[in-house]
């Protein structure tokens, strides 16, 4: 039966999160039962887009502080790595405070800049990837997960942390190729699988809820989540979130294919009940993912249901950001009239709803906006 660690932190004071996380170790055998002296282990935090700690865009440096030191104590060889969506891993881990910590304890930074190619016939959707060098070179990876929303696929956590080791503007390209949130999220499991961590950590002493996974608000939730399978950590997170574990796409499939355990009562829960920490009112997206038709009837239809992007011209910088993050060829989003004074504005009709605009935009200027037709449907399928 799956084991996930629950256990209570209530800041970011460093001996209290190096307690919290030994304590949840503890109760899963210890670092030594994932880990062996000698190995080279990969730490990989969130590391999405270049924020301060307290805005939870990224893993929290006293988290990833905390995880180094109880693997280095385990005589693990020691890297990390991610990559952020835009910016340069070095700027993101600076910025993050990451950086710093990891310095203090002589872990360098493992290669994210070359890129190398794998094959993985066990895949059930995805058998080819091209993933960072610096993933193949260690002998495991421990995963430091932020505990956010998402726009595209509600929540990003376990399994989803994975998708940072494919190298930069490639992410654009599984968007661009995979625009459905099912089949989306069955590649994510597919990478998962094949990097298979061998623990995940999830930073919820502070989460984001709202618009994330970078536009969010910070809310505190006093909580880290450890456990070897990934799907049932995140269902704990969906516990915690308030959300149906169903809606999350990741581990709805994440149970149906057997990556994890995804029914919290099948789920041997260790250390403090989720209870004490599940927020009723925690603001996440809640309604059923729609697929999204391109063609024909039903593909205009549809895509009336579904979310779309918005960016509010008085936050708008006009950096261009969401351009160049836009996968779509013409984009799907552009300049008005190829004025780059002018606030960015979107062609809907071949907007593919990947949210990469949303998700990296610095001013949190784009938010998700649900169709008034969709409003409609849900008022009166809920009479």
């Amino acid at each position: 039966m799956s084991r996930v660690a629950v256990v209570r932190c209530d800041d970011y004071n460093d001996v209290n999160v190096l307690q919290a996380i030994e304590r949840a170790l503890g109760l899963l055998g210890g670092m030594k039962t994932f880990i062996k002296a000698g190995e080279k282990i990969l730490l990989k935090p969130n590391l999405l887009a270049p924020a301060l700690p307290e805005k939870c865009v990224t893993t929290h440096p006293a988290v990833f502080k905390a995880a180094a030191k109880i693997a280095k104590s385990a005589k693990a060889e020691l890297s990390y790595g991610d990559s952020p969506a835009f910016n340069p891993m070095e700027t993101v881990a600076k910025k993050s405070g990451i950086y710093d910590e990891a310095a203090a304890l002589s872990i360098p930074a493992a290669d994210f800049a070359n890129s190398v190619k794998v094959n993985y016939q066990d895949g059930k959707q995805n058998k080819l990837f091209t993933i960072a060098k610096g993933v193949t070179d260690c002998d495991g990876l421990i995963s430091i997960c932020k505990l956010k929303t998402h726009g595209f696929v509600k929540y990003t956590g376990a399994v989803k942390n994975q998708f940072g080791c494919i190298p930069g503007m490639l992410k654009g390209e599984f968007h661009l190729k995979i625009p459905d949130a099912d089949n989306f999220a069955r590649m994510l499991l597919d990478l998962n699988a094949f990097i298979n961590p061998r623990l995940y950590i999830i930073d919820g002493i502070m989460a984001m809820e709202g618009n994330g996974p970078n536009g969010g608000d910070p809310v505190k939730l006093g909580v880290l989540i450890v456990s070897d399978d990934p799907i049932a950590a995140d269902t704990v997170a969906c516990y915690i979130m308030n959300i149906d574990p169903s809606l999350v796409p990741t581990v709805r499939l994440g149970g149906e294919l057997g990556y994890g355990e995804s029914d919290i009562k099948n789920i041997t829960l260790l250390g403090d009940h989720p209870d004490l920490f599940t927020r009723a009112s925690f603001k996440i997206n809640r309604t059923p993912i729609k697929s999204l038709k391109t063609k024909g009837v039903m593909g205009f239809v549809g895509n009336k249901l579904i979310q779309k992007p918005v960016i509010n011209g008085n936050l708008c910088t006009k950096c261009g950001t969401c351009i160049k993050m836009c996968p779509v060829h013409p984009k799907a989003v552009s300049w008005p009239n190829g004025n780059t004074k002018g606030i960015p504005i979107y062609d809907y009709k071949i907007c593919i709803r990947c949210c990469c605009c949303q998700e990296v935009c610095p001013e949190r200027a784009i938010t998700l906006k649900e169709p008034l037709a969709r409003k409609v449907l849900s008022g009166i399928s809920r009479k």
